[in-house]
This record gives structure tokens, sequence and C-alpha cells, in this order.
């Protein structure tokens, strides 16, 4: 039934906001240029690595010896009302159809992560990474890795269609609200850099 209402939900959400889509790939392409997506791999369940689409909210610029500047430098005007909207997140909706991620579930975070994740931590790779899931209605950014990650064990643990229902409504009033949408002094969230194993 999950996988059921990852194929409905991502495929109604794509043809029915393809204008909104549409409108949002022409302001980036306007504003930032090429390319207007962007694509990262990440790890999915059981951490299987896939390709993440999402639209692009920051810049390429880059400092004089030539690294990239910090996140908070590179992200534009566009970028951060699309990422306190969500919308920057929309394109991921191709890639529940394609049944690389599912409307609810942990983040995807980095590749890098895996490696530094304790024995716990990594459960949260045993169901497919979300959209949206119950530690970003339990406060996204604003969350404590450990936080974050305590609250994506319990969802492994406690998943069901009702709770991945009220997950959804759940978002769409904090997107409403635009709450922990970074961490403080962050552009959104600073790195994972392991915890106590």
């Amino acid at each position: 039934m999950k996988r059921l209402m990852d194929i409905v939900g991502a495929g109604l959400g794509l043809v029915l906001l393809a204008p909104l889509l549409l409108v949002i790939a022409l302001l980036i392409l306007v504003r930032m240029g090429r390319p207007v997506f962007f694509t990262q791999v990440r790890p999915g369940q059981d951490a299987r690595p896939f390709r993440m689409v999402k639209f692009r909210t920051m810049t390429d610029a880059r400092g004089s010896d030539g690294a990239p500047l910090a996140d908070a430098d590179r992200l534009t005007g566009l970028g951060r009302f699309m990422r306190s909207t969500s919308i920057d997140e929309l394109p991921e909706l191709w890639n529940v159809l394609k049944g690389e991620m599912s409307l609810v579930g942990p983040r995807p975070l980095l590749m890098d992560y895996v490696s530094l994740y304790s024995p716990e931590q990594a459960r949260r790779m045993e169901v497919r990474p979300g959209v949206t899931g119950w530690a970003q209605v339990n406060g996204r950014n604003a969350l404590s890795w450990d936080e974050k990650f305590a609250l994506d064990i319990w969802y492994v643990d406690n998943r069901s269609l009702l709770l991945d229902v009220k997950i959804l409504f759940m978002t769409v009033r904090k997107v409403v609200g635009r709450s922990g949408i970074s961490a403080e002094g962050e552009a959104t969230m600073s790195r994972f850099e392991g915890s106590e194993r």
C-alpha cells in the first residue's frame, strides 16, 4: 500500500504541479543560468546509491583560491524562497516514481555520512528515504543531529500508512509556517562529523 501511495501521490503531484515546476525552472534559468537542477548521489535504502534531483538554489560562485564560497554566500534570494517553501524538493517526486525514494521516510543525507553512522543511526537506511519525514515535521534543520537521527529511528520502528498520511498533512502545515528551515548560524545544517559510538 505504501508503494501504491507513493506512485499515485508522486504521479498526481508531478501532473498537478507541472505549471509551477515550469515557472520555477524558467526563473532559475533566467536568474542563475544552467543547470536548472541540482543532482547528487545520495544513499538510499540499504545504503544503495541513487542520484537525487532537486531544483538548484545556489550559484557556483568561488573565492580567489578557486574554492566554492560558503553556502550562505552562494544561496540566492530565489534559492532562499524555494528552500523556505520546500519548492526545491519537488523534483524528488521523480525519484519517488522511480522507486528510489518514498513520499515519507528519513531524508537522504550525504554519502560521506554513511561511514560515520553508529549501527543504531545506520538503521535509518532500512527503509526508502523520503521527500519528507518524521524529523522534518518535528523540527527539520533546527534539530541537532542526534535528535534528528532519534526521530528517524522512531519512524523506522513505528512506520505505518496512517503515520505516513499524518506526516504528509503535518508537512503542509510546516511548509506554510516555514519553520525549522535552518540550524542557528547556518544556511541549512552543519555537517555531520559523527557521534560517540
